[in-house]
């Protein structure tokens, strides 16, 4: 797939989260979107059928009308989201919109992938990581030691809040990781988050006690 040697496709090709000390990772939507588009004649995309009693009953498709194959999803919605630990119901028609289309999305991922032949997804994820390796000049970790640096510096935000943030230790970071960490660095550089929303900010007792201190300690004592 020639869109998958671009750069800003590659970025966003494939999702990546930790479970059980292992990165669970796959083609995201975008890339999966991508796929349909370069196989051809297809028809794929989510509608709302129904809402009514604080829901959503939602369809989900993808129709090769080529080889006359169609994958569905009929699910259902709550106009609800957790936040702070509990749940809160949505009632402005946009936030509802924005919380089914969501969810809808990652129905259609997996309807076009269960369309799509499994090698055809396999091969356009490799040339994706791919384009993310001959994509930079420099090696992944000068890139992600200069993130780091530039969080540190910019926001006070320690080598740890950023580790607890991707799940796991620096050394074990990768392509995808450096890719969401500087989208989140963009955001907070244009002032369009905190970095409150991103990662878990102690509270230091004292001016002396805060991470960044102490890790500029624990960097002295392994000198």
């Amino acid at each position: 797939m020639k869109s998958c040697e671009r750069v800003s496709l590659a970025e966003s090709a494939l999702y990546e989260y930790p479970r059980g000390g292992q990165k669970i990772s796959g083609p995201s939507i975008r890339l999966a979107e991508a796929i349909a588009q370069a196989w051809g004649n297809m028809d794929f995309g989510v509608i709302e059928l129904e809402q009514r009693n604080g829901s959503s009953s939602m369809m989900a498709y993808a129709w090769d009308l080529e080889n006359n194959t169609r994958q569905t999803k009929i699910f259902t919605v709550k106009h609800e989201r957790k936040a702070r630990g509990k749940l809160d119901a949505l009632h402005d028609p946009r936030d509802i919109y924005e919380m089914t289309a969501n969810q809808g999305a990652r129905r259609v991922r997996s309807c076009i992938l269960a369309v799509i032949p499994g090698d055809v997804v396999e091969a356009a994820v490799e040339k994706c990581k791919q384009t993310l390796k001959n994509g930079y000049k420099e090696p992944l970790e000068d890139r992600i030691r200069k993130m780091i640096s530039a969080f540190r510096e910019e926001f006070q935000v320690s080598k740890e809040m950023i580790e607890q943030f991707i799940g796991c230790a620096v050394e074990a970071f990768t392509d995808n990781d450096f890719v969401r960490l500087r989208s989140v660095y963009k955001s907070l550089r244009d002032h369009m988050a905190k970095r409150e929303d991103y990662f878990d900010i102690p509270k230091p007792k004292s001016e002396t006690d805060s991470p960044l201190n102490r890790e500029e300690e624990n960097e002295a004592n392994q000198e």
